[in-house]
């Protein structure tokens, strides 16, 4: 007897392609630093220079917001089996970045072109190895903070459970990430905390009505 198989939500479809291109897209981004504009005074407060963020930054609280998003409609469990998917795309991404650095580049490449691409390509195996570590960790820790909030209080508050995951998830993010790949080679102390104070800023300010949208796009792709 032939069996239907079963319907694979819409929303987790468009959210699984979305998701694996933020991951691959993060560490490109991640080789310019950007200002904060008016968030850049915060650091001056906390006895720190202006706050700049690495521009990652924007890709990984996507990844945080859709994470959640798959957590809210179709629970942790879908939304922990999406983290562990998203490996595939950052390692491959990776070894195809490592694999292109080292290849010849063409003798008709302008060299300033040449030389802007090997130097966003060529990360040192300490900053592959801390992305990969940190991108684990912190997205399942979203993931699990946003379910155990939501546990406690039921569906309501979205945009508090949201903010408080990000936010926790992306101090654990920095604190690793900055660790592996820099400690020992210069003092990190202000890194970490400049880039602590940056995120959970961007975490407070974007995440909380990126939520709604994502979660509100999410049911209108099952509805339909």
């Amino acid at each position: 007897m032939n069996q239907t198989p079963p319907a694979f939500p819409r929303s987790l479809f468009f959210f699984s392609i979305f998701y694996g291109g933020m991951v691959c897209i993060a560490g490109v981004l991640g080789n310019k630093q950007v200002a904060l504009g008016p968030l850049s005074a915060i650091g001056p407060l906390f006895g720190l220079g202006p706050l700049a963020v690495e521009a990652g930054i924007f890709a990984f609280l996507l990844l945080v917001i859709v994470s959640s998003a798959v957590a809210e409609l179709h629970g942790p469990k879908a939304a922990n089996t999406l983290v562990r998917i998203g490996f595939v795309p950052l390692v491959v991404s990776i070894l195809l970045s490592w694999i292109v650095h080292f290849l010849p580049a063409s003798p008709d490449m302008q060299p300033a072109n040449r030389d802007a691409i090997q130097l966003v390509l060529g990360a040192t195996w300490r900053i592959w190895l801390g992305g990969i570590i940190a991108y684990g960790i912190s997205q399942t820790l979203n993931v699990t903070i946003f379910a155990a909030l939501k546990g406690r209080e039921g569906g309501q508050l979205l945009w508090f459970r949201a903010a408080i995951a990000s936010v926790l998830s992306q101090i654990v993010d920095t604190l690793l990430f900055a660790t592996i790949a820099f400690y020992g080679v210069f003092p990190i102390g202000e890194l970490i905390a400049g880039q602590m104070l940056a995120k959970i800023a961007l975490s407070l300010i974007l995440v909380p009505p990126l939520i709604y949208l994502v979660v509100a796009l999410g049911r209108r792709l099952d509805r339909a």
